[in-house]
């Protein structure tokens, strides 16, 4: 192989996975930003406080600052996804808030009214003797809310991309 092929090195598929399931969670808050919530959908959003981009209050980073859950269901306002963030208006104790999300510091997605869910890695997260192609990687693809509430027609399950890793 010459130097040429090294510098290239492989293609990493698993972070090119994680990329377009994120836009799976802008598509379905951009459905939301133009049509609202349908029927008795909701959505749980966990996100890393402290990635680059973050837009939240002091207040609410002094509270939460590693990561931190947000709901959007009854009450939030002002909902706008863009290309590489969403920003919307919450409540915390009875006063309005904007936050500033990027994508890329998403956590965790769920809409437990059908049982699915998201669980990413976010890149600078994973320990330092983490492979480079598996930094970013997809970490599972599950239906988070059955640890929460057993899904009455055993629906939920996880689905692990370790088979389709390459082995060292």
């Amino acid at each position: 192989m010459s130097n040429s092929e090294d510098d290239l090195g492989s293609i990493n598929y698993e972070l090119l996975v994680e990329d377009a399931l994120r836009t799976v969670v802008r598509g379905a808050l951009s459905i939301v930003e133009h049509a609202g919530l349908p029927g008795d959908t909701h959505f749980y959003i966990s996100f890393k406080t402290d990635f680059d981009g973050v837009d939240i209050s002091d207040e609410l980073r002094s509270a939460n600052p590693a990561e931190m859950t947000i709901v959007l269901q009854h009450q939030f306002w002002d909902l706008h996804v863009a290309d590489d963030h969403f920003t919307v208006t919450l409540s915390f104790s009875g006063v309005p808030q904007k936050l500033v999300v990027p994508f890329a510091a998403v956590t965790h997605f769920n809409d437990p009214s059908v049982g699915f869910g998201l669980q990413f890695t976010v890149l600078g997260d994973e320990d330092e003797n983490t492979s480079e192609s598996e930094a970013g990687g997809l970490s599972e693809v599950a239906s988070t809310t059955e640890a929460k509430t057993p899904a009455s027609d055993g629906a939920g399950e996880v689905v692990s991309l370790d088979a389709f890793r390459k082995k060292p």
